[in-house]
């Protein structure tokens, strides 16, 4: 799977520059930022993938201790900021203005943990997100808008994906526990059925908009497709799925003027939904509903009600400007579900102000740039972030949505200008008899 995933022709804007920053390490100059980049970075994000994986989630098969999971997760952030250094000891980096705005949400993550109303805990977070940026510093070296960490994006979400199918099998019984009402979770590693379907709706988008542009093999790409699509209905995760679908509009517009294949793939899917909406109808709704009833989903599950009481609390300057500091993302016990209002509760107005121009900087450069690939996959996941905001937590900490973001700017960073080679200046033939003999 991953080999099918290189197949294809060189990456959006990776052909002349990487070739020309390999030729320039081969002959012993030092390498260029577009150089080719090392298989180690993909090992660096399998790292950063595995800490914000989390360790709250369902009863798991074999009962692993939360301080376990919580001391593997930070052992791999340790282990990928070390490595990326280790691969980055001259500490290049490229000019970032979404790394740059990461980084300045510190300072209000800083000032809130400090006062300590949320314990040291706020400290350790503050911490744990400091080296999650710098390990993204470290590797922005790499970010040249072509699509080599899209690649190791959908293998390593893929590869959660695929534990996730082998705990349904072996214990459909804890993958499917009554708990969640019989949505699919994870029973070898403790996800939650918002995470898988958020990690099945990502490489569903991205993988398609590879097929599209010819990035990889259809036989592969369909057995991704396939077992991502299978696991996010069983996970019954609405917000993923509104995501998967309106990213990908939004993201295969931005090809439809370009590629025959996009619009043959937009058309072929509004004649399917059509049908299946016509067709299906009874069946799409009680799968939407789950069972609920339409005044419980008109108040979002009960989250209507933790929003109103952390927008009613009383807070002082300094809690409306920086927040109470860095949590789980919780008020008075119940999960927050939405980004803004988790950043405020947690990083006040000035993180709020921060995250939304992390949206209009990555969103404002995508759309002046001319429709590509690279332009598509990084639509879909901005536009996918934006969505699942509202009833998902996460823009303000460490974070698959983070990582969504990261790879986003990674697809929109301009190539570095690679300096053209000084052509040899021939020597003029003296005939022999001119020459000076001495």
């Amino acid at each position: 799977m991953a080999q099918d995933l290189r197949r294809g022709g060189p990456p959006d804007g990776e052909s002349t520059a990487g070739t020309a920053g390999t030729a320039s390490t081969q002959s012993g100059a030092g390498p260029h930022p577009t150089a080719g980049t090392p298989k180690l970075v993909g090992v660096v994000w399998g790292l950063l993938v595995l800490n914000t994986l989390g360790s709250a989630g369902a009863k798991t098969v074999v009962p692993l201790p939360r301080s376990l999971i919580q001391l593997v997760t930070m052992g791999a952030l340790v282990a990928a900021f070390t490595l990326a250094l280790a691969l980055n000891l001259r500490l290049r980096v490229r000019p970032s203005a979404f790394l740059l705005l990461l980084t300045l949400l510190l300072v209000p993550s800083l000032i809130s943990s400090l006062q300590l109303q949320s314990g040291f805990g706020a400290l350790f977070r503050c911490a744990r997100l400091t080296l999650f940026i710098a390990t993204l510093w470290l590797l922005s070296r790499w970010w040249n808008g072509g699509t080599t960490f899209v690649r190791h994006h959908v293998r390593m979400y893929f590869a959660v994906l695929v534990s996730v199918a082998a705990g349904a099998v072996l214990s459909p019984g804890a993958a499917m526990p009554e708990l969640y009402g019989g949505r699919l979770v994870g029973a070898l590693w403790p996800l939650t059925p918002p995470q898988i379907g958020q990690y099945a709706a990502v490489i569903i988008g991205l993988t398609v908009l590879l097929v599209l542009g010819r990035r990889t093999d259809r036989t592969s790409a369909s057995v991704v497709i396939a077992l991502s699509l299978v696991l996010l209905l069983l996970t019954h995760t609405r917000t993923a799925t509104l995501g998967l679908l309106i990213g990908l509009a939004l993201a295969i517009g931005s090809l439809v003027l370009t590629s025959a294949a996009a619009r043959r793939f937009f058309t072929w899917t509004v004649l399917c939904a059509v049908v299946a909406a016509v067709g299906f109808a009874p069946a799409l709704r009680a799968w939407f509903l789950r069972g609920q009833s339409q005044e419980h989903l008109s108040s979002l599950t009960g989250r209507a009600k933790v929003w109103d009481a952390l927008l009613a609390e009383d807070r002082t300057m300094t809690e409306k400007l920086f927040g109470v500091g860095l949590g789980d993302k919780s008020f008075g016990g119940l999960p927050i579900d939405n980004s803004w209002l988790a950043v405020y509760h947690e990083q006040g107005w000035t993180g709020v102000t921060l995250v939304a121009a992390v949206f209009a900087v990555l969103g404002g450069i995508a759309l002046l740039r001319p429709p590509s690939l690279a332009r598509a996959c990084a639509i879909f996941l901005i536009s996918y972030c934006a969505i699942a905001s509202y009833t998902e937590a996460g823009l303000g900490d460490a974070s698959p949505y983070l990582l969504h973001l990261a790879v986003a700017a990674s697809l929109l960073a301009a190539p570095a200008a690679t300096p053209l080679p000084t052509p040899a200046v021939p020597r003029r033939r003296v005939p022999r008899w001119a020459q000076d003999r001495r």
